[in-house]
């Protein structure tokens, strides 16, 4: 960069100011903010990936009666690039902005299993361990992986939440690799009312997805 370590810092110190980089409560780490996560809405191949998934959302969320959200890789991990509410009374929501692990999450899972051998390499190097992950180890991560490439989702509880079961498709893009995730975290509800069940809501999100994939 050509830039001594006293002005990469005082270029730090403006980007904290200004709102864009939020420094951790110890003072030695930084992250990207959410205010920057917002402007990064406005490249367009984000922009048009999430204005055409939005109204497929939309759908999904009012057929199924639950909630999704749509996460792509990021520095590590996953993003939330958006996210749509259950339109009743109940429903399991991740605020649009949030960062999810790439290890423990039924996105994460996805996301790295369709992959290309060395883009997952680069993403599982880049990873760095998110607040509450559960450690996965090798052996295990590589067979869920497997797992989920040959079946084509991930459908299993919720590591984060009890009560819930993930749903995770891949949105394909040209050449097979995954360029986002839908995600589905499936309440069952135990009321009089009655809904889609998993079965059903799962086949809903599938077509979702491949409505979303790129041919």
């Amino acid at each position: 960069m050509g830039r001594n370590p006293s002005e990469i810092y005082r270029m730090l110190e403006r980007l904290v100011a200004r709102h864009y980089v939020a420094r951790s409560p110890e003072g030695d780490r930084y992250s990207l903010s959410l205010k920057l996560f917002m402007l990064s809405q406005r490249h367009p191949p984000l922009h048009r990936l999430v204005a055409r998934a939005q109204p497929a959302m939309d759908a999904f969320a009012k057929a199924a009666e639950q909630s999704c959200h749509l996460g792509v890789y990021d520095r590590g991990n996953i993003t939330i690039v958006a996210q749509v509410n259950s339109p009743g009374s109940w429903g399991l929501s991740i605020r649009l902005g949030s960062r999810v692990s790439l290890m423990d999450t039924g996105s994460g899972h996805v996301m790295l299993a369709f992959q290309a051998d060395h883009r997952r390499a680069e993403m599982l190097a880049e990873h760095e361990v998110l607040d509450g992950e559960s450690p996965v180890p090798a052996t295990v991560l590589a067979a869920t992986i497997d797992g989920v490439r040959e079946a084509g989702y991930w459908r299993g509880e919720s590591q984060q939440a009890f009560g819930v079961t993930d749903i995770s498709l891949p949105i394909i893009a040209t050449g097979g690799s995954a360029i986002a995730v839908i995600t589905c975290p499936f309440i069952r509800r135990i009321d009089r009312h009655v809904g889609p069940d998993l079965e059903a809501t799962h086949g809903l999100l599938e077509r979702t997805a491949k409505a979303l994939s790129i041919d």
